[in-house]
């Protein structure tokens, strides 16, 4: 039985449901809740409201895409042990270029959040899924998703500017990742024909690192 607590931040547009497949049987498991947030919120403020969630000393994070950046912005405000990326980015370098030019151009605003919301072949392309049961389970987190949130979240990665690894750092990805491609990552496992929905797609081998990092 392990002693380290152990706090899980899910990501963008998705919940707690996407780790359902991993057993974290032994392991001090506590969901960290997205809160909404506030008007012109930018990522570090909203960290510093997150990190009140939690109430373990020197705990170790482990973050899901846009979870994993926040991870990395909470880790600047409270002591971790480390944290432990999944399908994410260490810093803003290894994000897409792309990425910034749209947050540049603020061409994200355009967009009406509620069409964000819609579940559709390309987003499944994006996620990396093929299976009926994941596309399923992701058309239902996405209409769970809080429009607002998911429209500031998303403003937030395309504008993020984090070059401090402010605790030590295990990186997993996906080799087929879309979302965030490996192109600019040197990730510290690489899970083979992996995609950005890794954490249902290939669950054991994601369940037996986290056991082995953590």
């Amino acid at each position: 039985m392990s002693n380290n607590h152990i706090y899980i931040l899910s990501g963008l547009g998705v919940d707690q449901r996407v780790f359902s497949k991993i057993d974290f049987e032994g392991l001090h498991v506590t969901y960290i809740d997205w809160i909404s947030p506030l008007r012109k919120e930018s990522m570090s403020e909203y960290a510093k409201r997150m990190s009140l969630q939690i109430l373990d000393a020197k705990p170790i994070l482990v973050g899901l895409s846009f979870g994993g950046m926040m991870a990395m912005e909470i880790a600047k405000i409270i002591e971790v042990q480390k944290i432990v990326l999944l399908a994410s980015a260490k810093n803003d370098c290894e994000l897409p270029f792309l990425y910034r030019v749209i947050g540049a151009l603020k061409l994200n605003r355009i967009i009406p959040n509620a069409l964000l919301k819609q579940h559709n072949i390309i987003v499944d392309y994006f996620f990396g899924i093929s299976s009926q049961e994941d596309k399923l389970m992701l058309k239902k987190i996405l209409l769970d998703t809080d429009p607002i949130f998911l429209g500031w979240a998303i403003n937030q990665i395309l504008n993020w500017r984090n070059r401090e690894i402010p605790a030590p750092v295990i990186h997993i990805h996906g080799d087929k990742d879309r979302i965030i491609p490996t192109t600019k990552i040197k990730p510290t496992y690489l899970i083979e024909n992996a995609g950005h929905f890794m954490t249902m797609t290939h669950a054991k081998e994601i369940e037996m690192l986290l056991k082995r990092v953590i």
